[in-house]
């Protein structure tokens, strides 16, 4: 193509970046190209620029992405993972993780945990392959990455999240199993919460508990389909009251702290289900006696990240629910590429629960 595009790198100096220019590959074999329109800022993306967890540098953050389709490699798929034709010009969200589809953890179901998985918004540099990220004006979608054309109706707001937290609370809700008629716990309502409310009512929970310190987000949460909206002092008498005292049947949690594991510990009822999936930089360890597991009949399960199913999932879910969950409406401000700082700086505030970055 012989034109070039900028970036924001991060090289590890916290709430940093280095802006510069690369030349825009030319995508070979199965690769497409696409023309970044929006990325937000995730809790995993402000974690990595601040510290608080390891990230390969120099690097270009952001996964929560939404592009259009600007060139497609002769060998590259012409169909999306519906079965949808893809053309120049189409809006597209892709899986997180680019897989082999060969290895022992692809053939069982864990293709996000592939042995050469490439993730995107997490990859060190290398020669031809800088673009990997959202926080620049193009992204390389390399060999083994799931696409989806977008419907028309979803807004960028609504769709830059379902590269992430829509699919992974769509992978959460997969591994909860049927929701219909069951009291839910999720602890933790940022972005990932509040779709998990909309998620866990849509597919029929009778209540959803959702818990939050914050009064913003807890009002947020009753739009987005929860039934309660607690804070953490309330959370043991509204399950005695809304349980009859037995607990609840399915606890989420995604705050990830500790405390929030021990609400859901203490919460859930026997033979109910525990999905963890906030927990995703360290933290001190917490005692569990396995002799509770055992007794109480628990199931305990863990989700990080999603398989190319749980992306269709989700946007599946937002073109059904949309209207009724506002979910677009938690992007709260956009920024250009070149205040990349000031938007993480933004995101950071414990009000603000998306942030976005348009090239």
């Amino acid at each position: 193509m012989n034109q070039t595009c900028r970036a924001a790198v991060f090289t590890g100096q916290s709430g940093k970046f280095e802006f510069r220019e690369f030349v825009v590959p030319e995508p070979t074999g199965d690769e497409l190209l696409v023309r970044v329109l929006g990325c937000t800022l995730c809790a995993v993306i402000l974690h990595s620029c601040f510290g608080r967890r390891r990230t390969p540098t120099p690097s270009i953050l952001g996964h929560e992405i939404v592009g259009e389709i600007a060139a497609i490699a002769d060998s590259a798929p012409r169909v999306d993972l519906r079965g949808r034709t893809l053309s120049i010009g189409d809006r597209v969200v892709w899986t997180l993780v680019a897989s082999c589809g060969g290895c022992a953890f692809c053939r069982n179901g864990l293709p996000q945990k592939c042995l050469s998985a490439m993730k995107y918004g997490h990859q060190a540099f290398s020669p031809g392959r800088e673009l990997l990220g959202g926080l620049a004006e193009y992204c390389l979608l390399v060999s083994g990455t799931g696409v989806l054309r977008l419907p028309d109706e979803l807004t960028l707001a609504e769709a830059c999240p379902a590269g992430c937290a829509t699919a992974t609370i769509a992978a959460a809700i997969d591994a909860a199993g049927a929701l219909r008629d069951t009291t839910v716990l999720i602890v933790g309502a940022g972005m990932l919460g509040l779709t998990a409310c909309a998620m866990a009512r849509a597919q029929g929970a009778k209540d959803v508990l959702c818990v939050d310190p914050q009064a913003e987000r807890r009002a947020r949460a009753v739009n987005c389909g929860a039934t309660h909206a607690l804070s953490p002092d309330d959370i043991n008498p509204a399950i005695h009251s809304a349980t009859d005292g037995l607990g609840v049947d399915v606890a989420l949690e995604i705050s990830g702290a500790n405390a929030g594991f021990e609400a859901c510990w203490q919460g859930t009822r026997l033979g109910g289900r525990i999905i963890l999936l906030g927990a995703v930089y360290p933290s001190p360890a917490v005692p569990v006696t396995i002799e509770q597991i055992v007794r109480r009949n628990l199931s305990i399960l863990g989700v990080h990240n999603y398989a190319p199913r749980h992306l269709v999932q989700g946007v599946e879910f937002l073109e059904r629910n949309r209207l009724q969950y506002p979910l677009g409406d938690l992007v709260s401000q956009w920024y250009p590429l070149a205040e990349a700082e000031r938007a993480f700086q933004q995101a950071s505030f414990p009000g603000a629960v998306r942030v976005g970055v348009i090239p």
